[in-house]
């Protein structure tokens, strides 16, 4: 292999291998416009209404006021999309993989002390229970909102919004199970048109009325809070609507990367997104209270206001496709995790792992996102329940960067503490004045995010104490095998006993022994290992002890982004007594039946929920693929 002198001009082969990085980067930056953008995307259609329209606080429509709420809606963008997840927190990737449990992840070994540790681990999981509130309501807002366009262009069909609404979702749900990869090649084109669309409709606008530009001067947004602080703080809670899906960035990640995600916002969807704010603005200032109604389809001429409700909705589904997938995929991680129950993943695609469908989360979702449409009947109303949930996951991410600049890259202080300071502000406030629509519906996504977090810590602080009561007066294994090797029968084949500790004895096996009194010829103590990183190497996947008299410990590990297929694993692992055979090998479980007691641990009705959920887990048996006919499972009881 020759190495060009410093220098020397690069060869052809050379102009080509960076020709081909560059249009694959072009190529997952259209990809990111499709998917990751659609709910930031969608923004316009109601975020800049709400600010003015908000029954609970509406703002007068003077020259002040729209130049200071256009101005926070940009600065917004500058520090809170811009800087804080775009230019850092992308920046905090696990093995290329973001969101919040993927950051969580990666700083919760950081912390000093192990009460810190547990804080650290608690807000990272509270943040995936608001995220699920989040993908309830995001679908329900942004199909609710897209489809109201008709009665601005059509008000004679202004009786069916809600039936059209329910219809759309319905069916993007029943198509999630067919998977998104053919979906998924309209995305960016359709993304391509809407956003070039509202940005020209914006220009056209703005050219009428020039003077918003002014509005780009962080000038007006501070003197808003002058000129009325209380409304202004109070209008924070709707001008935070204009940067959701600001954590989709982050969390997408690990589909585009952080560089094609970062030159598509600054180069088409911020400057798109922020024509079309301006243009509103100058629609404010010219037609004043009779655009209000809604200042996003009256930016289009009277012809072109159907065609646009028909594209405003198709971005609507795509952000809330983007928002479903996602919900998928962090379920996924926190099966992997330990903060969840197995539930029956299914893969869509043969050529993308990231692409599955989970039944129990889709149907679950739909319910909840028509029960919400149904209840709140408006997109105005549902956008009181909408930005709790985002305002708080951003804050729990500033806390997560917080403990990644200080202990994870050793910023010095004097560079971690203004920066964090400014972004603790921006959210804090944020958050604050979202508290104050909690009457008005933001209870929702709080109760929801409360509700799941209960599961989420019941489940691992059960799944803890399970293992710790199995793990009492359990034998030693070497103590075990020397005296089983010598009393029991062997019998020709292999026998997997899987068991979630990597010591002592398997339940399955004491009770295999004491019923059936025989042992095989070759005895395999498996124990799979999720791993804290997405995905881990095929190389140093399988670790393999030798215990002597035909018994043998395997450890298998993975990535808590990766399927944990344990018959293809196994089909790579190299030992004596020949490769793996399916047909002579048996797999045996330990199905356990939880019994409540009142001992320490957790108190009497997390224990009966702990028990719930572990009833109706799917299988081990079915989550590791094993083989259906070569299955035992042997029950015990356990108290915790």
């Amino acid at each position: 292999m020759s190495v060009a002198p410093t220098g020397i001009a690069t060869t052809a082969s050379e102009d080509q291998h960076q020709q081909h990085h560059q249009n694959g980067i072009a190529r997952l930056a259209l990809g990111a416009i499709g998917v990751v953008f659609g709910d930031i995307g969608t923004s316009p259609i109601y975020a800049f209404r709400e600010t003015f329209a908000n029954p609970h606080h509406p703002l007068p429509l003077d020259t002040a006021h729209i130049l200071g709420v256009v101005s926070l809606i940009f600065w917004s963008m500058m520090i809170v999309v811009s800087v804080k997840y775009v230019a850092i927190i992308m920046r905090a990737d696990n093995k290329g993989e973001g969101g919040s449990l993927a950051l969580l992840a990666l700083v919760s070994g950081q912390t000093k002390t192990r009460r810190w540790s547990r804080g650290i681990i608690l807000l990272g999981v509270f943040a995936t229970a608001l995220f699920y509130g989040d993908s309830m309501i995001t679908p329900a807002v942004t199909v609710l909102s897209a489809v109201e366009g008709l009665a601005v262009a059509a008000p004679a069909f202004g009786s069916f919004v809600l039936p059209i609404a329910i219809t759309i979702l319905i069916i993007l749900f029943k198509i999630q199970r067919s998977g998104t990869e053919r979906v998924g090649l309209l995305f960016g084109p359709i993304m391509l048109l809407y956003f070039g669309t509202i940005a020209v409709l914006g220009v056209i606008s703005f050219v009428e009325t020039p003077g918003i530009l002014r509005a780009l001067s962080p000038h007006y947004a501070v003197q808003f809070f002058f000129i009325d602080p209380v409304r202004g703080f109070l209008a924070l809670g709707s001008v935070v609507l204009a940067v959701t899906g600001a954590e989709a960035l982050y969390a997408d990640m690990g589909h585009f990367g952080r560089r094609p995600i970062g030159l598509s916002w600054l180069c088409f969807v911020l400057p798109a997104l922020m024509l079309n704010y301006m243009g509103q603005g100058a629609l404010l200032f010219r037609e004043g209270a009779a655009a209000l109604e809604s200042p996003f389809y009256m930016l289009a001429p009277e012809g072109l206001q159907l065609p646009l409700v028909i594209l405003a909705t198709a971005a609507a589904v795509i952000a809330s496709q983007a928002v479903i997938t996602g919900a998928f995929s962090v379920t996924q991680q926190a099966i992997q995790l330990g903060f969840m129950p197995r539930l029956r993943i299914e893969h869509t695609s043969a050529a993308t792992a990231g692409q599955i469908y989970i039944p129990l989360i889709n149907w679950m979702l739909m319910v909840m996102v028509i029960l919400l449409v149904l209840f709140f009947r408006s997109s105005s109303n549902l956008t009181s329940a909408y930005g709790i949930a985002v305002t708080g996951a951003m804050l729990i991410d500033t806390c997560l960067l917080g403990v990644a600049l200080t202990r994870l890259w050793k910023w010095p202080t004097f560079a971690a503490v203004p920066l964090l300071g400014l972004f603790f502000l921006v959210d804090g406030a944020y958050f604050l004045a979202n508290l104050t629509k909690v009457p008005a519906g933001g209870w929702f996504p709080l109760l929801v995010g409360f509700i799941i977090f209960t599961f989420l810590t019941t489940w691992s602080t059960g799944r803890k104490l399970m293992i710790q009561r199995l793990r009492e007066g359990t034998m030693p294994i070497h103590i075990f095998i020397e005296s089983a090797s010598n009393a029991a029968s062997r019998v020709s084949g292999t026998a997997i006993f899987m068991t979630s500790s990597p010591d002592g004895v398997p339940h399955a096996l004491l009770h295999n022994l004491k019923h059936n009194k025989v042992l095989h010829e070759r005895i395999i103590l498996l124990t799979v290992k999720i791993m804290s990183q997405p995905y881990w190497p095929d190389a140093e996947r399988a670790k393999l002890d030798d215990l002597g008299h035909g018994f043998h410990r395997l450890i298998l590990r993975f990535g808590f982004m990766e399927e944990a297929d344990v018959p293809a694993a196994l089909k790579r692992v190299e030992m004596d007594g020949g490769a793996f055979k399916m047909m002579d090998t048996s797999f045996f479980l330990s199905r356990q039946t939880l019994l409540a007691a009142e001992r320490p641990g957790m108190s009497l009705w997390r224990e009966k929920l702990f028990s719930w959920m572990l009833r109706n887990a799917e299988s081990a048996m079915e989550f590791f693929r094993l083989p259906t006919n070569r299955v035992v499972e042997l029950g015990s009881q356990v108290e915790i």
